[in-house]
């Protein structure tokens, strides 16, 4: 029997019209949005499903959004398959999902904490404004050189040939500009609002750290693999200062896939909106499938060809 994990979608892939057809296909899927708008006190889902595109690209909206995209599409996985995953992991606020989906917070809760960390997140875009960029096709030595002559800071560590970087905007900019310099194939600069995942969050990291005290933590029922240490977490203590490292330090996506590959799963899932995770599983390891779970089609796809 094929060893399976589950993977939930990042901050970037989001559009109007997610998730509206799971809401109309899956009751359980409904249930997930209903709780969603009752949790915020207002129409999260009339958002997704026909707002503003504009509004939907804040972060304060899109992080809690493709959250609860990704957590409908699983409920609707879980009402027609019997899955059991042996990990979960999930691209930085994807993390979170994947605590949602193996038990460690509860959708409301987790829901509520990801839009107060987008709440901490913009507020520290403001004071110290920044940007991100994704490198391609650079080393990590030379990327790593040029952050350290330039101010910028590594954010993500994604795949080969796919670093981004983070911090001031002024240092990513010369950054940007040194690794076409020096080589990288493109450098392309993200869709978000501020420098993450840079000492720039280090100060709001310690806001979400008031927040999460108050916020119920358990064990996880199947080890969520950590963003900051590339390994599995199994206990409150350890996801919570994960959680509030994870602001300001680089993501190990890479170095987590290649962990849950060691440990013997051969089939990926992915939640949420977009292709994004499948895309960089292709260039960690080509012989690794990644099956999308974002609309009804691929539910009933997926189970079709069990």
């Amino acid at each position: 029997m094929a060893q399976t994990a589950f993977l939930f979608a990042g901050q970037g892939s989001q559009y109007i019209g997610m998730g509206k057809d799971l809401c109309e296909a899956f009751p359980e899927s409904k249930a997930v949005f209903d709780s969603a708008d009752e949790a915020l006190h207002f129409s999260l889902s009339r958002l997704m499903f026909s707002g503003d595109p504009a509004m939907l690209k804040q972060t304060i909206m899109s992080q809690p959004a493709i959250l609860t995209v990704s957590i409908a599409a699983l409920e609707a996985f879980k009402s027609i398959t019997k899955p059991h995953p042996l990990f979960m992991a999930g691209l930085s606020l994807g993390e979170y999902s994947a605590l949602i989906a193996a038990g460690s917070l509860t959708f409301e809760d987790g829901l509520r904490l990801v839009r107060r960390r987008a709440e901490i997140m913009e507020d520290a875009t403001c004071r110290y404004p920044g940007k991100m960029a994704a490198v391609l096709e650079l080393g990590f030595d030379a990327v790593k050189d040029i952050c350290l002559k330039t101010g910028a800071e590594i954010a993500n560590l994604n795949a080969p040939g796919q670093i981004v970087i983070s911090g001031k905007s002024e240092a990513v900019d010369a950054a940007a500009k040194s690794c076409q310099g020096q080589g990288a194939k493109r450098v392309i600069f993200l869709e978000v609002s501020g420098g993450f995942h840079s000492s720039l969050m280090f100060e709001a990291s310690a806001e979400l750290k008031l927040f999460l005290e108050n916020t119920p933590v358990s064990a996880p029922a199947v080890p969520v693999v950590s963003n900051v240490t590339a390994m599995p977490q199994y206990r409150a203590g350890q996801i919570r200062e994960n959680l509030i490292q994870q602001m300001y330090s680089p993501v190990k996506w890479e170095e987590s896939m290649r962990y849950i590959i060691s440990q013997g799963v051969t089939d990926f899932y992915e939640f949420g909106p977009g292709k994004v995770l499948k895309g960089l599983m292709r260039r960690i390891d080509s012989s690794i499938p990644v099956t999308g779970i974002e609309k009804k089609e691929d539910i009933l796809n997926t189970v079709d060809s069990s």
